[in-house]
Formats: structure tokens, C-alpha cells, sequence
């Protein structure tokens, strides 16, 4: 069974990557590769469990790793390729460009310097994940779709969110047992991560709540990866609803109810709060004040039913999330706290892969790790934080002005779901390596490229 599912897998995914790769090469549709991206990303690591339970080969699973960078890197040549003159192509540099050049090159600079005790091979390997979103955002800096290249990304997004609910409800209704207890997913960590198999359920502790319940991952890599995923389809699926007839919006409801579905298995708290933050963001740019007076009462709400309706274990569950008194939220502020030291210790940062979750970082040297922000200031310093900070703050400003003012409809749906997922991705980012959950990450970041390339031509045609 391995082996078919395995066969399947490498037709699907090699078929894809050499159409994509084709239409690049031969067509000079280079911006083609983020439809790659987005059908291949979500099942990244299933699909390499599966590839690694079938033949147990780490060279076939070289190559399958390789290919989301190689696409990547074979559409920043066949870009330039068609752009032989590239010293003469016409770069106008926004806020957004200026910060993301500042934080990468900050960061190759950190790679050159002897700054740290990581082995310089394991600097560069997270430099490269690092510089790929770069490149990601570069490339959509430089797409023009038009409304029906657009509309075929959302088509992959809707597809990503309702096969997500799908396989929930496989998992919960049908093999009452995680997906991945049999794709091999623990088999793959320990041999290829070497991440040992922990929990209840013989992956990790990331699969269950503190009651044992399961937290469903469906085709993600984690439950976590997959409830930050869900926002983007939830934030698609709004946008199109509130700008689609009524008589046609039906499927668009569909899209946000599966969302939520999969956030709720998921059993993810930051992600929960995340979309709170995401709906509030929402309502403050439609001016729909009438929306954040029922959030308020919806949360009036539920404070009484858990104080005075909930059981005895739920409440005292959400009463030490709020204090973080519960393992997962202590575990959380002891990661912040040894971050900040390691910031006040050493404002100009100790140098790459000494901080977060990636397999370059080793345990011996890692220092914190639960928040995106901490980690790039652990190993940047304060100036490579708040240069990313600034990067992903004027991608929603600039993702905004281009909501608001372009003519296009299409465009004016991808900005709004680039600002909107940025803004829902905040609290994850606070809790969690997130920048490592490459669908939401990657798609998102070239999004808000292509609303800043949008934004660079809605300046110059306003002049």
C-alpha cells in the first residue's frame, strides 16, 4: 500500500513540478512556480513520510526536499533569462523592499562574519531558509497576473481548505487515529530529523492536548502548521464572499465554514486567538463597527458560560491559559524570558541557527525558539528584529493602500487576504517558529510582493 501511495505521489508531484518547470522554460511564465508552491506545500511532509515508509531511501528523499527551493531558483533564472537587460529593468523600492533587503542582507552578513558557535555549513542552511521567502517575495514583487491567473492561486487555496476538512473528518469520524500514525511520519522524523517519537499517539507531543485529545494535523506536518494554513482560506473565502452576488456566494460560506471546521480539530489556542485578531482586523477595514460590538459581546459570552456553566476541567483550562500557568504557556514564557536575556546580553545577536526550531539548529546551541520575532533577535539582534518587524508592518500598510485604491477587483482580493493573513499570523508568530510553516508563509509573503509591485504602479500612474 505504501508503495502505490508512494507511486502516486511521484507522479503527482514530479508531473506537476516538470509542467511547472516547462511552462516556465518554454512559455517564459516564470511566476508560474508559486502554483506549484501552493498544491505542493501542504503536503510537503506527508508526502515525504510516505516517500520514506515506501523506499526508506534518504537519496529519493534529497531530491523531494530539493524541489520547493529548486523551483524557486529556477524561476529567479528563467526572470532573469527573460529579462536580459536586468540592469536596465526598472526597480521602483518601496518601504517593504528597502526592509526585507536591510533584514536579508543583514543576515548574509551574519553568514560571512565569524559571529557564533554553529559550523558554518549549518549558517548556511539557515540563510537558505531565510533567503528563499526573500526570493518568494521578490518574484511576486515582479508578477503581473492577469484575473484569471489570480483566480487559479485562489482556486488552489480553496482546494487546499476543503481536502483539509475532508481528511479532519476521515481522522475523526472514520480511522479515529491521526494521519500520520500511518504515513510514517514518526519513521521520517527519527530517521531523517532524528526527532524521536514522544506522546500518546507515537509522534509528538504537538498531536495531543493536555487532556490526551487529539489535535488533528489532517495533510499538514502539524496541527499547528495547519491551523495558521486555514486562515488564509478562511480570509479567501471572506473576501470573495463579501465581494461576489449573493446568489453565487454559497460556496464562498462553504469555504469559511471547512476553515473553521479544521481550526477547531487543530485544538490550537494561538490560532483561535489569531483569528479573533484576523475577524477584528476585518471588521476595522470594512468599517463593519457593528461586527466588533458582537465579537465584544461574544466574548462577554463566553467568559460567563466558563465561569459559571463550563466543567471544572475546562475552566481551570482557560484560567491557566490566561495566567500561563499550564505547561504549554510556561513552556512558552521560559523560551521568551531566555531569548530576551540572550538579547540584553548580546543587543547585536549571537549569530545564525543559534535560535528556533529548524533542523540546523542544534539542541546544544539552541536559545529560545517559541517566537519568530525573539528568534531573529536572538541571532540578529535588535536591528534584524526590528527590520523584520518593519517588513512584515508595511507589507500590511502597503497590502492596504492597494485594497483600497486599486480598480482591479482581483487585485484589491489578493491584497486584502495578504494584510489580513499577516495580521492573523501575529499571535502564531508569537508562540511559534511560523515563518517554518511554508504554505501560509511563502504564499503569503508573495502576495504581499505582488500588492506592493501593485502599489509601485498605482504611485506611478497617480503622478
Amino acid at each position: 500500500m505504501a508503495l502505490i501511495f508512494f507511486l502516486l505521489i511521484a507522479i503527482g508531484v514530479g508531473g506537476g513540478f516538470l509542467w511547472t518547470v516547462q511552462e516556465m522554460v518554454f512559455k517564459g511564465k516564470w511566476s508560474y512556480f508559486i502554483y506549484f508552491l501552493a498544491a505542493f506545500l501542504p503536503f510537503y511532509i506527508t508526502s515525504l513520510s510516505v516517500i520514506y515508509l515506501a523506499t526508506t531511501s534518504t537519496l529519493i528523499i534529497a531530491v523531494f526536499q530539493a524541489l520547493k527551493e529548486l523551483i524557486v531558483l529556477i524561476a529567479i533564472l528563467v526572470f532573469i533569462f527573460y529579462n536580459r537587460k536586468i540592469f536596465e529593468y526598472p526597480f521602483r523600492l518601496q518601504a517593504t523592499d528597502w526592509m526585507m533587503l536591510g533584514f536579508l542582507g543583514l543576515a548574509f552578513l551574519y553568514l560571512l562574519l565569524p559571529i557564533g558557535q554553529a559550523s558554518f555549513v549549518n549558517k548556511a542552511l539557515y540563510f537558505k531558509s531565510m533567503l528563499i521567502p526573500g526570493f518568494v517575495y521578490f518574484l511576486g514583487r515582479n508578477t503581473r497576473f492577469s484575473d484569471l491567473e489570480i483566480k487559479r492561486l485562489f482556486g488552489i487555496i480553496f482546494i487546499i481548505a476543503i481536502g483539509a476538512f475532508l481528511v479532519n473528518l476521515i481522522e475523526n469520524f472514520v480511522l479515529n487515529a491521526h494521519l500520520q500514525q500511518y504515513t510514517g511520519y514518526a519513521l521520517y522524523n527519527e530517521a531523517i530529523n532524528d526527532i524521536e517519537p514522544t506522546g500518546n499517539f507515537g509522534l509528538t507531543w504537538t498531536f495531543e492536548t493536555q487532556a490526551v485529545t487529539k489535535r488533528l494535523a489532517s495533510f499538514f506536518s502539524d496541527p499547528l502548521e495547519m491551523a495558521s494554513s486555514v486562515l488564509m482560506g478562511f480570509a479567501t473565502g471572506l473576501i470573495w464572499f463579501l465581494t461576489t452576488k449573493k446568489e453565487q456566494n454559497w460556496f464562498y460560506i462553504l469555504i469559511m465554514l471547512v476553515s473553521l471546521g479544521s481550526l477547531f480539530f487543530s485544538a490550537s489556542r494561538a490560532a483561535f486567538g489569531a483569528f479573533f485578531v484576523m475577524i477584528f482586523f476585518v471588521a476595522l477595514v470594512f468599517g463593519l463597527y457593528k461586527l466588533i460590538a458582537g465579537g465584544f459581546l461574544a466574548l462577554i459570552g463566553f467568559g460567563v458560560y466558563v465561569i459559571f456553566f463550563a466543567s471544572e476541567d475546562f475552566y481551570f483550562f482557560v484560567l491557566d491559559t490566561l495566567t500561563f500557568e499550564n505547561t504549554s504557556s510556561i513552556g512558552h514564557v521560559v523560551e521568551w524570558l531566555l531569548s530576551l536575556d540572550s538579547m540584553v546580553s548580546s543587543p547585536l545577536g549571537i549569530g545564525l541557527a543559534m535560535s528556533g526550531n529548524a533542523g540546523s539548529v542544534t539542541d546544544e546551541l539552541r536559545v529560545g525558539g517559541e517566537n519568530q520575532f525573539l528568534i531573529y533577535g536572538v541571532q540578529l539582534g535588535w536591528i534584524g528584529m526590528l527590520l523584520y518587524i518593519f517588513a512584515l508592518a508595511s507589507g500590511v500598510v502597503l497590502s492596504l493602500r492597494v485594497f483600497y485604491q486599486t480598480e482591479d477587483k482581483m487585485i484589491a482580493r489578493l491584497a486584502f487576504v495578504a494584510a489580513s493573513v499577516k495580521v492573523g499570523l501575529l499571535l502564531p508568530l508569537f508562540t511559534a517558529n511560523a515563518e517554518m510553516y511554508t504554505y501560509v508563509a511563502w504564499i503569503s509573503w508573495w502576495m504581499i510582493g505582488y500588492s506592493v509591485n501593485s502599489y509601485s504602479r498605482i504611485r506611478l500612474y497617480l503622478k
